[in-house]
């Protein structure tokens, strides 16, 4: 049985996403701060001020937010040390958090080249770790989009060879970015077949990146063709009408779009630039008007 202290360390992060869920600021500072009464700085408590940082900013209230993701900062690498970031499993969304909060304000508050530069510095600093992809996803709300489309690496995939990128110049693009896991790409596929039975007679592309994790069913520690061989599965099950669509297999074009949301949707033009980047599930109506606005072009 766990003793009653633990169970209130391990609950601070918790207690504090429940009340930020339920739009109750108060309450997870509150929780926040009954905790380091008892704890002092560790890293659950440098987390779960990151996730006020986030709700503060999800309130529109800025200057506490960048209050909040800056004490997270400063607590989760005072705690860091001369570890290795991922090394805790806490401090990694930290930092991570108080980095994208900041940014935000910076370009909110009008300052959006200064927001790219230090998105940059801290994508030099912690672009191994975890968060490399979450800074980049960043980085690429800000940037992304009126620039050429990274290429993607296809040297493993599965289904048809996943052409290159600058070979489908002269048609519009959809990415698709998703994981074997993610239950919100399951809920997307048939949203993207549908659009590409409306839009692919007209010119649209489509391509579908994903990645190994490492794990398959349950969680289970996979081998890459293990994984591989349950990818395919997950694909031929849940993903049938989109069959003949190229699935390139590799991190690096998760971290060169900075995908550390799935699904990722991103939206190129037939001259190859990026006009579209949307971490997160997209609705039917809102891509299709997205997609129109390609072929305005």
């Amino acid at each position: 049985m766990m003793l009653p202290g633990l169970l209130f360390f391990f609950s601070v992060v918790n207690d504090v996403r429940v009340s930020i869920a339920r739009h109750d600021l108060a309450s997870a500072q509150e929780a926040a701060r009954a905790y380091q009464s008892q704890a002092g700085a560790t890293p659950e408590l440098a987390a779960a001020l990151s996730w006020i940082a986030r709700g503060e900013w999800d309130s529109g209230q800025l200057p506490q937010a960048d209050r909040y993701a800056t004490q997270a900062r400063k607590m989760a690498l005072e705690l860091l040390g001369m570890r290795k970031l991922d090394a805790d499993p806490w401090l990694p969304t930290a930092v991570g958090a108080a980095i994208e909060v900041h940014a935000e304000v910076l370009a909110a508050e009008g300052q959006r080249p200064e927001a790219i530069a230090y998105l940059r510095q801290q994508l030099g600093v912690f672009g191994a770790t975890s968060i490399g992809e979450r800074i980049r996803k960043n980085l690429n709300l800000l940037d992304l989009v009126g620039h050429p489309a990274p290429a993607l690496d296809s040297s493993d995939w599965l289904g048809v060879r996943p052409p290159p990128l600058a070979s489908l110049r002269g048609h519009p693009v959809l990415l698709f970015f998703w994981a074997h896991w993610c239950v919100d790409c399951k809920g997307e596929a048939p949203i993207i077949a549908s659009l590409m039975a409306t839009y692919a007679p007209r010119g649209l592309k489509l391509v579908a990146p994903t990645k190994l994790y490492g794990y398959a069913a349950g969680g289970d520690p996979a081998a890459p063709a293990a994984e591989k061989q349950y990818i395919q599965k997950v694909r031929t099950q849940y993903y049938p009408a989109l069959a003949a669509t190229p699935i390139p297999m590799s991190a690096a074009n998760f971290l060169n779009y900075g995908v550390s949301t799935t699904p990722t949707i991103v939206l190129v033009d037939a001259t190859g630039v990026v006009r579209f980047y949307h971490p997160g599930a997209v609705s039917e109506a809102e891509l299709s008007q997205r997609i129109q606005k390609l072929f305005a072009r």
